[in-house]
């Protein structure tokens, strides 16, 4: 599978990325065809060489005249001008789904439904150029998947057409939920909506370089002078072995040892971390110093719950201190599939590499619950959930 991973080393914005794109290969004249099928008048991409602390990257240009540059535009003007452009599917439903997600975010800051949504900067010809680029771009390089690191988001505050705004800028805020942030001594905005947009639109995952075979590596440069670093985007592109194929992501390892908490606490804070979003919470006995029997407590979350579950394991265990570990999980994908069994619905558990199915198995609850309905064992309904399942992958192949 080829890979793009996206290095946020100073940030992201659109000229950036595009910036990088090209730098790893991405033919400009094959992005200024896409750039003149848009139709914007006065509208037209360069590309030149700049030096970056010392680091040749590419800074990208999107030259705008006078009256694109003023237009505001709302969803539907902008969805009608990539639609009239005859772009390749992948490009087109790109570039659409990022400018709705930018929708979404401007309606929810400014408290309003999304067709009202007023665009201003990320409604503006440059910005239509960068989106709709950036999909052209990852389409001629070849790119199957878009990985990212952490990005960081900068200090401070920025003026836009709303006055002066916090850093992170409030729909940047939202378009970056979910996403580990990088600490960044660097100030000013480092990462703008429009960056924000594409990157966590089109990356699956965010987390270190994968584990790859390196083909090519682009350095897009934005517009602003770095003072603590230099101010491009990376971009390495590469590809993966069949190792990788199977989905991974970054998590963390919380570990806390006790020695002075009864059984019923140990396992009530279990049971709060798990509800509090933990990917999984358990137990191993231990002997500590001085022969002492204790035991200790693990948990896995995701990077962006670690403040609140250690929070959890302070204030529900006895521990003094808890280690932190980062790891990167390598899984098996995963869906689940509802059966229509005789003892009623029931949901099931498909676990597949490579478009494999390797494991079956019903979701416990769901048996659990009709097996009390049904005053019959646990065991009987799962038998017969897996049954339902056989019978209904028999009868329509395009399930498994």
């Amino acid at each position: 599978m080829r890979i793009g991973y996206f290095d946020c080393f100073c940030g992201a914005a659109g000229d950036m990325i595009l910036g990088a794109l090209v730098d790893a290969g991405c033919p400009l004249p094959a992005l200024q065809e896409t750039v003149a099928a848009l139709k914007l008048p006065g509208v037209s991409l360069s590309a030149e060489k700049v030096d970056q602390k010392g680091i040749a990257a590419t800074r990208v240009t999107v030259a705008v005249g006078p009256e694109p540059r003023k237009k505001h535009r709302h969803l539907p003007e902008i969805v009608s001008i990539i639609d009239r452009a005859g772009l390749k599917p992948r490009v087109a439903d790109g570039a659409k789904t990022i400018f709705g997600r930018l929708a979404e975010a401007e309606a929810t800051v400014h408290n309003t439904a999304v067709e009202k949504v007023h665009f201003h900067e990320v409604g503006a010809a440059d910005a239509i150029v960068d989106i709709v680029c950036a999909c052209a771009g990852l389409a001629l390089l070849e790119i199957e998947r878009v990985i990212c690191s952490p990005i960081p988001t900068g200090r401070g505050t920025v003026t836009c057409e709303h006055g002066v705004m916090p850093i992170p800028a409030p729909a940047t805020t939202l378009l970056l939920k979910g996403v580990p942030l990088a600490d960044c001594d660097e100030p000013g905005e480092l990462t703008t909506p429009t960056g924000a947009a594409i990157l966590t639109t089109l990356a699956d995952r965010f987390g270190p370089l994968p584990p790859m075979c390196i083909e090519a590596a682009g350095y897009g440069a934005g517009t602003r002078t770095g003072r603590t670093r230099a101010n491009f985007l990376r971009l390495i592109i590469g590809e993966t072995d069949a190792q990788e194929s199977r989905e991974t992501d970054a998590v963390c390892l919380l570990e806390a040892q006790v020695d002075d908490a009864t059984g019923q606490v140990v396992a009530y804070a279990c049971e709060r971390l798990l509800e509090d979003g933990a990917l999984d919470a358990y137990v191993v006995p231990i002997i500590m110093k001085k022969g002492r029997p204790g035991q200790l407590l693990t948990v896995l979350c995701r990077p962006d719950d670690v403040a609140a579950l250690e929070a959890v394991m302070f204030r529900e265990t006895t521990t003094l201190g808890i280690r932190r570990h980062a790891c990167q999980r390598t899984k098996l994908a995963r869906e689940l599939v509802s059966v229509e069994s005789r003892y009623g619905p029931i949901r099931v558990k498909v676990a597949s590499q490579g478009g494999a199915t390797l494991r079956v198995w019903p979701e416990y609850e769901d048996c659990a619950a009709a097996a009390r309905r049904g005053a019959v064992s646990l065991r009987d309904v799962q038998q017969a959930a897996l049954k339902a399942y056989e019978e209904q992958t028999a009868a329509d192949p395009a399930t498994d």
